[in-house]
């Protein structure tokens, strides 16, 4: 179960946090998509968390290790019993986890996210991938290449592909960029798996994507998966900013999540390897009721045709979004 390459790593690592060169019992975690191998142990009877990263030549790894140190120490990450760079071998704590009721949640999330966002800086992330909806704000070669790719591809029947790239350009020409709101942020809090409640706390896990980022990516992300309507969305807000929302802030937050859906659509339709261009306004789920079920673990992002419904569903939510005023009244709100 563990590759052979790595089995010396694991045993020293073992030998370090616990004095022991072997465990009682290991199981593989197939819950989530993490790029890494992720393990449950027992050790001493107790269960632990081994995860080995696979990508030997990953450049980030140095900085997501460092990102998951500071998190466990602010309490939002499990503890870390050891953890080697060089081998790329992690072992924390593990959480059992229970249901975490979306109306708990709603609340309790956006504290979880200042906290995490209070942080010290976490390193950036210019010369690699940004993994959240804002790398379609990064303007250079990634973003060039990423694009062209998309367009060569044709995924999209063409009229859906042009009114794509035309809102994306509308928003990087008006999207502001303030030093203030570039804070240490997860990047991958649209998997609700690396969300876990043990019944009392709120943990968050698989920290690889983790790197300075807008504040705004985080909230709008989590948001999608928990607020349903206007009311929701001010005490979500609320309990972030410690205040009710200003014009700006919820300006901000609007657009970022319209830039979500963009990104979703584009990534989810490129990770679902379409051979054929996909017709988003065939068969597609409610938004909402997606996200619930995605929440609750009814349904998971594995699957080919998953990708593609959950790609259909940030399109339709798109098209209602662009029909409401709001979206031109934030342009003119960030613009100012």
């Amino acid at each position: 179960m563990i590759p052979q390459e790595k089995i010396e790593a694991v045993t020293r690592g073992l030998q370090e946090a616990f004095g022991v060169t072997t465990f009682e019992d290991i199981r593989m975690l197939t819950k989530g998509r993490s790029g890494a191998l992720v393990h449950r142990i027992v050790i001493g009877g107790s269960p632990f968390l081994l995860r080995i990263v696979t990508r030997a030549q990953d450049p980030t790894c140095p900085d997501h290790f460092a990102c998951m140190k500071a998190a466990a120490e602010a309490g939002l990450a499990p503890r870390i019993r050891y953890a080697n760079i060089a081998d790329r071998i992690a072992i924390t704590d593990f959480v059992e986890s229970v249901p975490f009721p979306r109306a708990e949640a709603l609340v309790r999330m956006p504290a979880v996210l200042r906290i995490l966002h209070g942080l010290p800086p976490f390193p950036g992330r210019a010369h690699h991938l940004n993994t959240s909806c804002m790398f379609l704000m990064n303007r250079g070669p990634a973003l060039d290449g990423f694009i062209q790719r998309f367009h060569a591809a044709n995924f999209l029947p063409r009229n859906e592909s042009e009114r794509l790239f035309n809102w994306h350009q509308q928003l990087l020409a008006a999207y502001p960029h303030t030093d203030s709101d570039m804070v240490s942020s997860h990047n991958d809090l649209f998997k609700p798996d690396n969300i876990l409640f043990d019944g009392r706390r709120v943990w968050l896990v698989d920290w690889e994507a983790a790197f300075l980022n807008d504040r705004y990516a985080d909230l709008a992300v989590v948001a999608n998966l928990l607020v349903t309507n206007e009311a929701e969305e001010s005490l979500y807000l609320q309990e972030y900013f410690g205040k009710p929302p200003d014009s700006y802030q919820l300006a901000r937050f609007f657009l970022t999540q319209h830039l979500a859906h963009i990104f979703y659509t584009m990534a989810f339709v490129f990770m679902s390897s379409a051979t054929e261009p996909v017709n988003l306004c065939e068969d597609v789920p409610d938004f909402r009721d997606f996200q619930r079920r995605l929440w609750t673990g009814e349904i998971n992002l594995e699957s080919k045709e998953m990708k593609i419904a959950y790609a259909k569903a940030h399109w339709n939510q798109l098209l209602q979004d662009r029909q409401q005023t709001r979206f031109e009244e934030a342009l003119k709100i960030v613009s100012r």
